[in-house]
């Protein structure tokens, strides 16, 4: 009988940090002793059917001592062996288990702005049942692979925040611009609907560690722009007056980038438009003024050289270029320099050519 106790059951190094470990052999030998630690229960399982369980402790596989390995000796054997699969489960709390992603594209309340939610945290995972954990879990994702059954969780998890997150905000509860401050209420809405979903397949999330949900960086600054307007265009009284006024202060920013002459020019513009503005349409502009009456010819300078009429004003001819200002002729009252075809001086109203 020594001979079958040299053989030891337990949990290696290597499977401590996993929720379940499934011992590799499904025949074990009678009298091997079974090494379930403080934090683990061991279940045997045949047929889909929790048989037995062991507490923390050492034992003596016998059915002399568990009643229950009746039922799974291997007879071929000569009752040496029970047939059976052994799985060790873990009922300590693991914790730091990160999980994250997209959660939904939703429409604010407030602003009517479509946005998209994302959540990145940590959660803590525990088991609720572990007979209910083995048997469920069995042929919903392969217990023999810890990262497996974390990232199924992690996937119920982030489905039930997306479901309690969405709900909250389109009832109200929560608006999408400071849901940080909300994050206990969002915490325990999507603890409750999570732990209902695992219910059923023995397991539970105690509790979330640091997570926060936020927005796609340009939907952040979106609503911010929005907000902002919203606020002035309360302030200011009507969307036109917010209007002018940034209309103003858009102008002396971008004239200031042009040195201080710009900016004081801008500075008097936005004073302009807050006073054209008051809350009221602009005053229309002033009717242009009719068209002054046509200088006739025999007014207009008249070039010496070739005799062409030049428009009114024109200083050099526009036929032969012949300077029209330097006609050498003076007023006989002052001595100033007469224009061409000029009736008076324009120095002292003298007439040109009177006494």
């Amino acid at each position: 009988m020594a001979w079958f106790e040299r053989e030891f059951i337990a949990v290696p190094e290597t499977g401590k940090n996993q929720l379940v470990y499934k011992w590799p052999d499904v025949n074990i030998r009678r009298y091997s002793r079974a090494i379930v630690n403080a934090d683990e229960i061991a279940l045997f399982v045949k047929s889909g059917q929790v048989i037995g369980a062991l507490g923390p402790g050492r034992h003596r596989i016998d059915a002399d001592q568990l009643p229950v390995l009746g039922a799974l000796v291997d007879t071929l054997s000569g009752g040496n062996f029970y047939r059976a699969e052994l799985y060790f489960v873990s009922t300590r709390e693991f914790t730091g288990l990160e999980f994250g992603g997209r959660l939904a594209d939703i429409t604010d309340p407030v602003s009517e702005q479509v946005v998209t939610l994302r959540v990145y945290g940590e959660h803590a995972l525990a088991m609720r049942d572990p007979a209910v954990l083995v048997t469920s879990l069995t042929g919903t994702t392969d217990l023999d692979d810890p990262v497996a059954v974390r990232s199924w969780c992690r996937a119920l998890l982030l489905k039930s925040m997306k479901i309690a997150v969405t709900r909250g905000i389109s009832q109200g509860r929560w608006p999408i611009l400071g849901l940080s401050g909300h994050l206990p209420d969002i915490e325990a809405a999507v603890i409750e609907h999570t732990n209902t979903v695992l219910y059923e397949y023995g397991l539970r999330i105690p509790r979330l560690g640091n997570f926060d949900i936020t927005l796609a960086p340009e939907d952040t600054d979106r609503l911010k722009r929005l907000a902002k307007d919203v606020t002035y265009i309360r302030l200011a009284g009507d969307f036109r007056q917010y209007a002018a006024g940034e209309l103003a202060l858009g102008a002396g920013q971008g004239l200031a980038r042009h040195g201080n002459e710009g900016g004081f020019l801008g500075a008097a513009l936005g004073i302009n438009a807050l006073q054209h503005y008051p809350g009221e349409q602009p005053p229309p502009p002033a009717a242009e003024s009719r068209e002054q009456p046509a200088i006739p010819e025999s007014i207009r300078p008249s070039c010496p050289r070739c005799r062409t009429v030049n428009p009114d004003g024109a200083k050099f001819c526009v036929d032969c270029g012949t300077n029209l200002t330097a006609t050498g002729v003076h007023c006989h009252g002052c001595g100033a320099e007469l224009i061409t075809a000029a009736r008076f001086c324009a120095s002292c109203g003298t007439a040109v050519g009177g006494k």
